[in-house]
């Protein structure tokens, strides 16, 4: 088949390549960001040039909606009508723009986001500042386009009376780029503006002077001096909006917090929503009411709080969580000289004063061009008046009008134009009183020539024509400032005792990894021993904690899991509660291996962690967790090999007058301070605790007082045998010594330690051993023994079997509490 020359073989690449880059070209520069110069999208251009075109301005009355955007389609902008409604309705929204540029009758939308009313009901006009936008673009101040189908023309900006970009802010994505620039205050940025005018070299530190930081329309507090420099020095920056507040306190110690203004471009509904779906969830207790009181005299949202709660913390929360406070990225990109640029306040200014000039010499030399016109007339029909008898005549005796004027500027010397000027003169002016308004019209028209070449001449004269016009602007539409600016922002901590009710709860947890917390009342009503628990599963805490408490779990694998207790499930006594794999995965074989309740976290306060195969460390308890504590748990003793596991953790508040005393499978016990431990990082493996002989392994570890007049153990061992000592008397080696034996090494079947007890007072226990049985053991049983002796039986290892696992019988008497 042979190639045909119509047809061109382009690859997709290409051909997609080409179209999308000329589709981002037109986006960016004709729909989706403003201009440098006057601030303003394609679309609000022409909205405005088409309504001041069709004379709906301030002055005349309004005019529908439909009108305006049905002349803004069929001249100027061939796009959707709900797009150009849009955009008008928004230049209405005086909680969008800091200066509304149309007025608007009937409903024009709202903060709430609702819709406004369709194009057919609403009426509009252009607003008295908007105006100010298009003054004089009938005098040649700006570049004007043919419009998309060659019918009419439109201007490719406007002139602008003030910095509009700065004044209303813009916002908008396009391809690869996107903008937000904030509003600001009119006379805040014309001031600014005159300081640049008379400072050319100004920084942006030097127009913050005047510039505060944005205005937002909704007003609102702004924080953050240091993102606002970045930005306006930059063009990127971030800084935090937050709401007006205030606390008021109400009949019957209540207390309620009124909201005034909220951040701009923030939803009021959803965020009344969002605040009462906090009090229906119960996230935070202590809020009564949430509503919105707001009406045409202004905005008000009340949360009407219970009684005898902490209004500044459940305002704090509520900041943290809603968009009652939100942060403001500014990213101030416009388009300059036809690219995108990201810009600062002084090349934003910079490139308005530019556009100012260029309007302002090309509005002088229409007006100088016009002036001289006419100054050149009015010297000819003065002239002409003076010898009026002569021009009677020669006018009379000429054919016709063109005859007429050729005598005219043959005979005495007149131009063309006042020739044309004196034969279309009407024939009342030939009244004697006319030639002084000619006289005086003359020197008006000859110092406003002088007045216009001193302009296009003296740069002096250009800023202060300059100056003058914006402080005009100032006087006439200047407001105060709505947004508060503070230097700092201010960093929201929220105490959890406003999040949570306050509630002393039993605290149990299992062995096998069941935690749950309970109500007293539940507690009360069951038998402490009628805890839920599975079948071969024990508890091994059970304590009466607040909800504002912690608790830590410490597992045989070397792990730490943190839990505030008001984030524990709240379970009846007689239920086993919730395991712990439903949020966090134990490894295998993992169990847990302590646990204790704290009312606070004690910085100076340690851990001691001693495994079976010989190691030792300390860490302290207040950095053993990170911010992702809910979901897993964190590493608080790197176990060297697969067959380590942690034996034994010891809390201490106060690790002066410790010692640790080890002991090992074969029967030896080793005491040392515990100062000889070093305090490490929660990863560290730790240091040698014993020298172990081959084959032996620690069975467990204390840390006692040495101050204490006596520390009791009980030492069980694999035969069944239970031998009470007192550790106060046993000798201080040394860390990572051998120890020194505490059983009498028999030649055949010798005892070997199973486990090592409290020996305390009133300490009781369960043994269970490998044929099942459970046998009772109480530590005042028991006699002291010396280092040698083998201790006494409590069963018979041939018939009941060596011990494999002890409970310690923790239950908790409410009433002895």
């Amino acid at each position: 088949m042979e190639s045909r020359s119509d047809i061109q073989e382009l690859t997709l690449e290409e051909v997609m390549g080409d179209r999308f880059g000329r589709y981002s070209k037109y986006i960016i520069q004709e729909r989706a960001l403003p201009d440098i110069r006057d601030g303003l999208k394609p679309v609000q251009r022409r909205i405005l040039y088409a309504m001041n075109v069709e004379g709906n301005t301030s002055d005349k009355g309004f005019r529908k909606s439909a009108k305006t955007v049905g002349n803004v389609i069929g001249n100027y902008h061939p796009h959707g009508d709900s797009s150009v409604y849009e955009a008008m309705v928004r230049l209405s929204q005086n909680w969008k723009q800091r200066e509304e540029l149309v007025e608007m009758h009937g409903n024009n939308g709202s903060m709430d986001g609702d819709p406004p009313a369709a194009m057919r009901y609403t009426e509009a006009r252009l607003s008295k500042i908007a105006e100010e936008l298009l003054k004089d673009i009938d005098k040649e101040t700006v570049d004007f386009v043919l419009n998309f189908d060659d019918t009419d023309e439109e201007p490719t900006v406007l002139p602008v009376r003030y910095p509009n970009l700065l004044v209303n802010g813009a916002t908008g994505i396009s391809a690869g780029y996107a903008t937000d620039i904030p509003s600001h205050n009119l006379s805040e940025v014309i001031d600014a503006t005159v300081y640049l005018i008379d400072h050319p070299q100004a920084t942006a530190v030097d127009l913050m002077a005047y510039l505060k930081g944005p205005d937002f329309p909704t007003g609102g507090i702004l924080q953050g001096i240091d993102g606002i420099r970045k930005a306006y020095e930059t063009g990127k920056g971030k800084v935090i909006v937050r709401s007006k507040t205030h606390i008021e306190e109400l009949r019957g110690g209540k207390q309620q917090i009124v909201i005034n203004e909220i951040p701009y471009d923030v939803n009021k509904a959803v965020l009344v929503r969002k605040m009462d779906e906090i009090r229906l969830n119960k996230k935070i207790d202590g809020i009564a009411e949430v509503r919105d009181e707001s009406d045409r005299t202004g905005l008000q949202i009340v949360v009407e709080l219970k009684k005898d709660v902490n209004a500044q913390g459940i305002l704090t929360y509520l900041l943290k969580s809603t968009d009652l406070q939100v942060s403001y990225n500014f990213n101030m990109v416009a388009i300059d000289k036809k690219r995108p640029q990201q810009v600062g306040i002084v090349r934003m200014l910079e490139a308005y004063l530019e556009h100012q000039n260029e309007v302002i010499v090309r509005r002088t030399q229409f007006n100088l061009r016009k002036a001289e016109t006419r100054a050149h007339i009015v010297v000819g029909l003065i002239k002409a008046l003076s010898i009026l008898d002569e021009i009677i005549a020669a006018i009379r005796g000429s054919k016709d009008k063109k005859n007429a004027k050729d005598t005219i500027i043959s005979k005495f010397g007149f131009t063309e134009e006042q020739a044309e000027a004196i034969v279309s003169l009407q024939l009342y002016r030939l009244t004697n009183t006319d030639i002084t308004a000619l006289e005086s019209e003359a020197d008006t028209l000859e110092k406003a020539i002088a007045s216009f070449n001193k302009i296009l001449t003296s740069p002096t004269e250009m800023k202060r024509v300059m100056k003058k016009e914006l402080s005009e602007i100032k006087k006439k539409y200047g407001s105060p400032r709505r947004t508060v600016i503070e230097n700092e922002i201010e960093e929201l901590k929220v105490e959890t005792e406003v999040l949570v009710t306050q509630e002393e709860v039993m605290v149990s947890v299992t062995k096998e990894g069941y935690l749950k917390r309970t109500s007293l009342r539940s507690y009360g009503a069951s038998k402490p021993e009628e805890i839920g628990v599975r079948e071969g599963d024990y508890p091994i805490f059970i304590e009466q904690l607040n909800t504002l408490h912690h608790l830590f779990l410490f597992t045989t694998k070397g792990n730490i899991i943190y839990r505030q207790v008001h984030e524990i499930a709240d379970i009846r006594w007689k239920d086993s509660g919730e395991h712990l794999s439903q949020h966090i995965a134990l490894g295998q074989d993992e169990t847990i291996l302590k646990a204790f309740g704290l009312k606070t976290l004690d910085p100076s306060a340690t851990v001691t962690l001693i495994s079976k195969e010989g190691f030792i460390k300390q860490s302290s308890i207040d950095n053993l967790f990170g911010r992702s504590y809910l979901t897993k748990s964190f590493t608080v003793m790197k176990l060297k090999t697969e067959t380590d596991r942690v034996e034994n953790i010891i809390y201490t508040e106060n690790q002066q007058e410790k010692d640790v005393f080890l002991i090992t499978q074969k029967g030896f016990g080793l005491r040392y301070p515990l100062s000889e431990v070093p305090i490490v990082g929660a990863k560290a493996g730790g240091v040698k605790s014993i020298n172990l002989k081959k084959d032996d392994y620690v069975v467990n570890g204390i840390v006692f007082d040495t101050t204490s007049a006596k520390t009791d153990i009980l030492i069980v061992t694999q035969r069944g045998s239970i031998k009470k000592m007192t550790i106060n008397d046993f000798d201080t080696l040394g860390r990572a010594k051998r120890g020194l034996l505490v059983l009498r090494e028999l030649k055949s079947n010798p005892h070997r330690v199973a486990f090592l007890l409290d020996g305390s007072k009133g300490k009781e226990y369960t043994i269970r051993t490998e044929r099942e049985k459970e046998i009772y053991l109480a530590s005042s049983s028991y006699q002291v023994s010396d280092r040698y002796s083998n201790g006494s039986f409590i069963l018979d290892q041939g018939i009941d079997g060596s011990p494999v696992d002890i409970q310690t019988d923790i239950f908790y008497d409410l009433n002895k509490a």
